[in-house]
């Protein structure tokens, strides 16, 4: 069955915008509307970190991308192994509503 090319999507991708911005931090607010990505670049002993870009989303497509980002994980790590994550091996600490006794 042949595809029909005028039902395609093209999507154009600027020189400019092929570079691509590195950031090494997100910071993620929403509304009942949408959903706000500020991607950040913090360096090493400056106390000012840089927004580089801001993503304004719906919480649909939101939520579309946390599906293809954790698709795209699990490819990533079934090629090339798990990706270690150091500060999530924080020891578990129970909260004062967790523990039970008599007083």
């Amino acid at each position: 069955m042949e595809q029909n090319r005028e039902n395609q999507l093209q999507i154009e991708l600027k020189e400019n915008i092929a570079e691509g911005v590195y950031a090494n931090l997100a910071i993620i607010a929403h509304s009942s509307s949408e959903f706000v990505i500020d991607f950040v670049r913090m360096m090493p002993g400056v106390a000012k970190a840089q927004v580089k870009s801001r993503i304004v989303m719906t919480p649909e497509h939101a939520k579309r991308l946390m599906f293809a980002l954790q698709d795209n994980i699990q490819k990533y790590e079934s090629q090339f192994g798990k990706i270690n994550m150091p500060e999530l091996r924080v020891p578990y600490i129970p909260s004062m509503n967790d523990l039970k006794g008599d007083a």
